[in-house]
C-alpha cells in the first residue's frame, strides 16, 4: 500500500514510478478523490465547531431567558447534516483505499526495464549441466517407469494438476523439507514455525495477494482462505507490531502445502508438476530495519542458494525486469533450476525460487512497525520472503538431473542419510 501523503507532495515522481509497472497517472484519480474527502472533512470540523459554539450559547441565553428557537433550529440542521456528510467521507475514503490497494509496489531504481522474463538480467550461474549418453526423459515418464508418481489416480480424486506420491518419492518429500529446514535453522539462524494453512481476508490482504488476486486463491466457505505460501501467515506476524530494534531482523521459516488455483495460467505447464493447485514449499521470510534490507536480500538469496548448491543441482540467478516483477515487491531475485527432461530432451532453466524485497508495502498495510531504543516515534519495518525451496519442483530438479540409462534416479549424497538409500528404482 502506498501513502497518501507521499502522492499529495510527490504526483509527478509517484505517475513516472507507476509508469515502469504500467500504469499512467493513477495519481490523478487518487487525488482527485482526496480532494474532494479532505472538502468534506473540513466542512465536518466547522459544523462541529459550529454546533458546539451554539449549544454553548442556547445554555447562556436560556440562563438569561433569551428566546432560543432560532439557536435550536440551527442545532437540529447541524445534526442532520454531519451524519450525511460523514457517510459520503467514509464512501470517498473506501474508494481512496481500494486504489490504493490496488496498485503494485514501488520498483527500486536498480531494477532494469522490461516487459517480460526475455528482459531479466543474468547475474551468475552454477554447475555443469549434465550432459547422458542417452535421450532424457522428464520426471512424468521416470515418475511412471519407477511407479512413484500417479497423476490419474489425483485426478480420479480431486481433479486435474494434483500427484500422489508414492514409496521413496513421498519420502523424497519429507526428506527435502527436513533437510531444508535443517540448513535454514541450524546453518542460517531462522526460526522455524508451524503455521495454520487457512488464514482470514485481513491476513491476506496484509501481504497483498487480496484484493488483487482473488481469484488465484481457494476460498472455504466460512470465508477463510487456503495460503498460496508461509509468506502470508509468517509476514503477518509482526501485523499490528511495534517491534524493538533490537529484535530485527526477524528471520522466519516454515515447511507448508501451498494451494493457487492458478486461475491465470490456464493452459500453461499442464503435464506433470511443474503447476500443481496443491504443493509443498520451505519458504523464508524476513522483518528488517529498512537500511539492513538490500543486504537481506542479499543473503536470502545466498541461502536459497545454497540448498541447490548442497544438492549439487545446476542453475541461475536472474534480476528482474519491471514488467516481471511481482506485484508486492520493489525487487526480485528468481532462481532457476536446470531441467534437462523438460522440452522432449532438450533442457531448460525453470524457477525454483523468488526472493524478493518488499520495503514497507507489505507493513504499511499491515500496520507493522519498530521503534529505536529511547525514541517516541516509530517506522515502517520492511518485509522480504523467498523460497528455500519449492519442494515439488526440487523433486522434478532431482529426479531429472539424477536419471540414469536404466530409469533409476541417483539422490544427492547430502539426501543419503535423510532418505537411507542411495537412488529410486
Amino acid at each position: 500500500m502506498h501513502d497518501i501523503r507521499f502522492i499529495r507532495d510527490n504526483p509527478k515522481e509517484f505517475d513516472r514510478f507507476m509508469q515502469r509497472r504500467g500504469l499512467n497517472s493513477p495519481s490523478q484519480e487518487v487525488l482527485s478523490l482526496d480532494e474532494k474527502r479532505r472538502k468534506i472533512q473540513t466542512e465536518l470540523q466547522s459544523l462541529q465547531a459550529r454546533r458546539n459554539e451554539v449549544s454553548k450559547k442556547i445554555g447562556s441565553m436560556k440562563a438569561a431567558g433569551v428566546d432560543v428557537d432560532d439557536l435550536m433550529s440551527e442545532v437540529a440542521s447541524i445534526k442532520l447534516e454531519i451524519p450525511e456528510l460523514e457517510h459520503e467521507e467514509s464512501n470517498l475514503a473506501e474508494q481512496i483505499n481500494s486504489l490504493l490497494f490496488s496498485m503494485p509496489n514501488i520498483l527500486s531504481d536498480d531494477v532494469p526495464d522490461g516487459l517480460n522474463e526475455e528482459d531479466n538480467i543474468l547475474l551468475r550461474q552454477f554447475g555443469i549441466i549434465p550432459s547422458f549418453d542417452f535421450q532424457p526423459i522428464d520426471h512424468v515418464a521416470l515418475g511412471e517407469m519407477n511407479k512413484c508418481l500417479n497423476f490419474e489416480a489425483a485426478s480420479n480424486l480431486s481433479g486435474a494438476r494434483f500427484v500422489i506420491l508414492k514409496g521413496h518419492m513421498a519420502r523424497l518429500e519429507r526428506a527435502l523439507a527436513s533437510f531444508m529446514l535443517d540448513i535454514h535453522t541450524l546453518e542460517f539462524g531462522y526460526t522455524e514455525i508451524l503455521p495454520p494453512a487457512l488464514v482470514n481476508s485481513k491476513t491476506m490482504t496484509g501481504t497483498g495477494q487480496l484484493p488483487k488476486f482473488e481469484d488465484d486463491l481457494f476460498q472455504t466457505t466460512d470465508g477463510r482462505w487456503l495460503i498460496p505460501t508461509a509468506e502470508v501467515p509468517l509476514t503477518n506476524l509482526a501485523a499490528n507490531q511495534i517491534i524493538d530494534l533490537d529484535s530485527l531482523p526477524m528471520r522466519l521459516t516454515a515447511y507448508t502445502p501451498c494451494f493457487r488455483s492458478e486461475a491465470g495460467s490456464a493452459g500453461r505447464d499442464t503435464r506433470g508438476m511443474i503447476r500443481q493447485h496443491q504443493f509443498s514449499k520451505v519458504e523464508l521470510v524476513s522483518i528488517t530495519d529498512p537500511k539492513d534490507s538490500e543486504i537481506e536480500l542479499e543473503r536470502m538469496t545466498s541461502v536459497a542458494e545454497s540448498v541447490l548448491k548442497k544438492l549439487n543441482l545446476p542453475h541461475r540467478v536472474v534480476k528482474l525486469c519491471a514488467g516481471d516483477t511481482g506485484f508486492s515487491a520493489q525487487k526480485t531475485y528468481d532462481i532457476e533450476v536446470w531441467l534437462p527432461g523438460q522440452d522432449d530432451g532438450v533442457g531448460r532453466y525453470r524457477e525454483i525460487s523468488s526472493c524478493s524485497n518488499c520495503g514497507p508495502f507489505q507493513a504499511r498495510r499491515m500496520n507493522a512497525r519498530f521503534r529505536k531504543s529511547g525514541e517516541k516515534d516509530t517506522e515502517f519495518v520492511h518485509t522480504l520472503n523467498g523460497s528455500a525451496l519449492a519442494v515439488g519442483r526440487c523433486i522434478i530438479a532431482i529426479m531429472e538431473n539424477g536419471q540414469q540409462k536404466d530409469g533409476s534416479i541417483l539422490l544427492p549424497e547430502v539426501l543419503h542419510s535423510y532418505m537411507g538409500v542411495e537412488k529410486i528404482s
